[in-house]
Parts: C-alpha cells; sequence; structure tokens
C-alpha cells in the first residue's frame, strides 16, 4: 500500500502544478490565444509527421485518441479537475499500475503546459504567422532539454502503460464500475476519455511497435531542433 500511496502523493502534486500554470494563464488573455495557436500549429505538425500511422489500418484509431487527447492540442483542463474530483474512487478500485498510468499523463499534461507556455512567451505574435524556422528558433530558445527528454519518456510510459492494461481484462470492467460514480461527480467526459483510450488501444492489439515509431520520431526530430540552434 505504501507504493500506492507514493503514487497518489505524485499525482496530487502534479495536479497542483497544472493548476498553478491555468490559474497563471487565466489571468492573460493573449497568452491564451497564444498557447491555442502554438497548439494549433503543433497539431498539423504531429498530424503531418505520424500521417502514416493515421492512414493504418491497425494504428489508425490509436493514433488519433493518442495525437488528439494525449499529445495534441486539446485542453484537457476539465480532465484534470476531473481527476482530482475522482481520485478517491479510483484509489479505490485502480490497481497501482493503473494509478502510474493517471499520474503519467497528468504530469505529461502539466509539463506540455508550462513548456508551450514558455513557447508562447517568446513567440508572442509571431505564433499567428508561425512556420518551421520560428518554431525551432522559439524551441531552441526556450531550451530545457531535460524536460522535453522527460516530456517524450513520458509519452513512451503513458504509451506502454495503456497497451499493458488493455490486456488486463479487469480494467475494462473497471472502467464499467467507475461510470456511474463519474457521471455522479461531474466528470462523465473523463470517463468518456478513459473508455475511448481503452478501446483504441484494444483494438491495436499491441502497442510496441506503435509507441517505438512515434517516441524514436519524436527524439529525432528534438535532437535536429537543438543541433540547430
Amino acid at each position: 500500500m505504501a507504493g500506492k500511496k507514493e503514487v497518489v502523493a505524485r499525482l496530487e502534486s502534479q495536479l497542483d502544478i497544472a493548476q498553478e500554470i491555468r490559474a497563471k494563464l487565466a489571468k492573460d488573455p493573449k497568452a491564451l490565444e497564444w498557447r491555442k495557436a502554438l497548439r494549433s500549429w503543433q497539431a498539423a505538425r504531429l498530424a503531418k509527421t505520424h500521417a502514416d500511422l493515421l492512414e493504418n489500418k491497425r494504428y489508425a484509431k490509436t493514433a488519433s485518441f493518442f495525437l488528439t487527447d494525449i499529445y495534441g492540442p486539446k485542453d484537457v483542463s476539465q480532465h484534470i479537475e476531473g481527476v482530482r474530483r475522482l481520485l478517491p474512487v479510483m484509489t479505490k478500485v485502480l490497481p497501482e499500475s493503473g494509478l502510474e498510468t493517471v499520474a503519467d499523463a497528468v504530469e505529461l499534461d502539466a509539463l506540455s503546459e508550462w513548456l508551450d507556455t514558455d513557447m508562447a512567451a517568446v513567440l508572442k505574435d509571431d505564433v499567428f504567422d508561425l512556420d518551421e524556422t520560428k518554431y525551432v528558433n522559439a524551441y531552441c530558445a526556450v531550451g530545457r532539454r531535460a524536460d522535453r527528454e522527460r516530456q517524450i519518456d513520458l509519452i513512451e510510459h503513458l504509451g506502454r502503460s495503456l497497451g499493458r492494461l488493455t490486456q488486463n481484462r479487469l480494467i475494462g470492467a473497471t472502467l464499467s464500475m467507475m461510470r456511474k460514480p463519474a457521471v455522479l461527480a461531474g466528470v462523465g467526459e473523463l470517463q468518456n476519455f478513459l473508455e475511448r483510450g481503452h478501446s483504441a488501444y484494444r483494438t491495436m492489439k499491441g502497442a510496441k511497435e506503435f509507441i517505438e515509431m512515434i517516441t524514436s520520431r519524436e527524439r529525432a526530430l528534438m535532437a535536429a531542433w537543438f543541433g540547430a540552434a
């Protein structure tokens, strides 16, 4: 149980970080506009980089979920708030591995939010007329290579753990059990998010190759961009 407590503590800490970053953004409407434009550009870049996965019959559903809901432009603040409200139930019904997966997702969201906020602050209004050269220059100006590496590591950990969880029949049953409490707690959208992810990964039947393709490409891009500085 000690391990589970540590995971919950990590999860609560990352929820606090994500909430703090969003609270600062909420006070600056211009920063919110910059962030939205940046994330739209990044979404298009991801779709281009991983176009073959989106078009592959085996990977298409998972790639779409992964590149929009997990590593994409969506504002998942509603999910983050939902995780906090649903945490007591999740702690009771999810195994430690399941909570670790949620903790990875929340940390990835918080770190991505922080990095995007720093990028937008460098780009300012240039974000509305963004191209790869401007993006790479801002990327290098922000720096924080260790955090970029951590971001990709989290994507890899999260992808692999989601793949393992979908092989556990109890997880599907647990998600079904959580459906009613989630709706009653006002976090039905979070529940839908979890079920969509579970369904997407199950249809893929094996996540190893998929995750390796995404993360190897993202690491190669990161190295190239920092090498261009």
